[in-house]
């Protein structure tokens, strides 16, 4: 089954409660949690507290994004904590095997990140060991970006490559300007999850969240 996912990150930090009761109104009860570490991205963001307080809401899927370097330091930081996936980018482990075993041995499920210049080559190999696959259509570390068009020929050749996989595929999420004209584009391939931000999710713009979700699924589910 499709589904919306909140990038938390650019919700009201000041009423989180009133946020994610919002959101799970809405029937969004599954979260993005981007940690960015200023050296992979030029951006800070969420930090373990982050994800307790978050955590202290329940009804929630929470993904851990680890747009860092060094993503073995923070799946030890943050896998104390359990959410239910830590996904780290395939560009900044030295050893992705190491960093998808390490995220296994905190019992959670294992996601694997890529930027719109990586070749999905680069990931394919790992993918009978992953859980889910997130694929960037904007450069990390800031909402707002123009979707990256290119990111389409990636979701095909993903699309192609699962045709022939044995075993189940991983779940694919896409995040970068994820809204009704850039979900229309990618409805011909495998998508899952659709992380949404301020492009169609957190702008002030007189609607709720309930009848932003409405449109949207409509929209996912063409």
């Amino acid at each position: 089954m499709k589904q919306l996912v909140a990038s938390i990150m650019c919700g009201d930090q000041l009423n989180l409660k009133a946020e994610l009761e919002g959101l799970l109104e809405a029937g969004i009860n599954w979260l993005h949690c981007d940690v960015m570490d200023g050296v992979f991205v030029n951006n800070l963001a969420m930090g373990p507290y982050d994800i307790e307080a978050i955590q202290q809401v329940d009804g929630f899927t929470l993904d851990v994004h680890l747009a860092t370097v060094t993503p073995d330091k923070y799946i030890e930081m943050y896998g104390p904590l359990k959410p239910d996936y830590i996904t780290f980018h395939i560009e900044t482990s030295e050893n992705p095997q190491k960093s998808i075993d390490l995220i296994k041995s905190f019992e959670c499920k294992v996601g694997l990140a890529f930027s719109p210049e990586t070749p999905v080559s680069e990931v394919e190999p790992y993918l009978d060991q992953i859980d889910l696959l997130l694929v960037m259509t904007v450069n990390p570390g800031f909402a707002g970006q123009q979707f990256n068009e290119s990111v389409l020929n990636k979701l095909k050749e993903l699309t192609d490559i699962f045709v022939t996989m044995e075993g189940p595929r991983p779940l694919v999420e896409v995040d970068g300007n994820i809204y009704s004209e850039t979900i229309e584009k990618m409805s011909a391939y495998e998508v899952d999850l659709y992380v949404l931000g301020t492009s169609a999710l957190f702008r002030e713009d007189g609607l709720s969240y309930t009848e932003k979700a409405e449109r949207l699924n409509e929209v996912i589910n063409l």
